[in-house]
């Protein structure tokens, strides 16, 4: 969407903070021993606490308030049984809606103790996000947050997965713009709208290059392809003729 009022942007930046607090709730809880069904709760009520339903839920009628991505599972893992363990590495992705505006946020997260390599992984990808936030600015071609994070991601020995873009939100969880890539795209031609929302989100891998369905009965969770590990980090944002207006802040 492109915003028209303070209103909208009011409400925008309402869900934005709901959304962040509900991650950093989660993170803060995330720790061996607990399941990811567990966490997931910890989510569910964060979100009706202020408010807010889980945005793929009522989307998509996904099997969890949240996303949880442990390891191998690269996106849109299904919470469950599984515990977590030390030496994970999980993915927390919450994205919701209030009042009929949506957002959506997702971060890395490696359990100690962790490997110099994944903890180097978890700092690159946050790297990588800032990268890419940095070309956004209303007027500014949407390629230029692709040509950004892919040059990051060669120059310091990294792929990237590419098919899982960055995309528009604001009145759906997924909208115009579709498909903004976070790696280089000849083909990318469009250019940032002053009041456009989207998401900026790296997939940041130490080899990995798709998402592929692990199958087993599970439409829903992707795995790395080839398996490697892999970090996301997200952030819901406005252009503006300033830079970016980042909507998933907790405070």
């Amino acid at each position: 969407m492109v915003i028209s009022s303070e209103d909208e942007l009011a409400k925008l930046k309402e869900i934005g903070r709901i959304c962040a607090r509900t991650m950093e709730l989660m993170a803060k809880a995330l720790e061996p021993g607990i399941t990811t069904r567990e966490l997931d709760a910890i989510g569910r009520k964060a979100l009706e606490d202020a408010g807010a339903q889980s945005a793929p839920e009522t989307c998509y009628k996904f099997p969890a308030a949240t996303c949880i991505s442990v390891n191998e599972e690269v996106a849109h893992g299904i919470a469950g049984d599984r515990v977590i363990k030390p030496g994970d590495l999980v993915n927390i992705d919450v994205s919701a809606v209030k009042d009929g505006f949506f957002s959506d946020t997702g971060a890395s997260y490696a359990v100690p103790p962790v490997k110099k390599e994944i903890e180097k992984l978890c700092r690159d990808g946050r790297r990588a996000l800032w990268t890419g936030l940095q070309q956004v600015k209303a007027g500014k071609p949407l390629a230029g947050i692709g040509n950004s994070i892919g040059a990051f991601a060669k120059k310091n020995r990294y792929t990237l997965i590419t098919n899982l873009s960055s995309h528009g939100i604001g009145r759906s969880l997924h909208e115009e713009p579709k498909e903004v890539a976070t790696w280089h795209d000849p083909d990318e031609t469009r250019v940032m709208e002053e009041g456009l929302v989207f998401t900026v989100e790296p997939f940041l891998s130490l080899g990995a290059e798709w998402a592929e369905d692990g199958g087993n009965g599970d439409p829903w969770t992707l795995y790395s392809d080839p398996r490697a590990p892999t970090v996301q980090y997200e952030h819901t944002i406005v252009a503006t003729r300033n830079g970016p207006l980042i909507l998933t802040l907790a405070n």
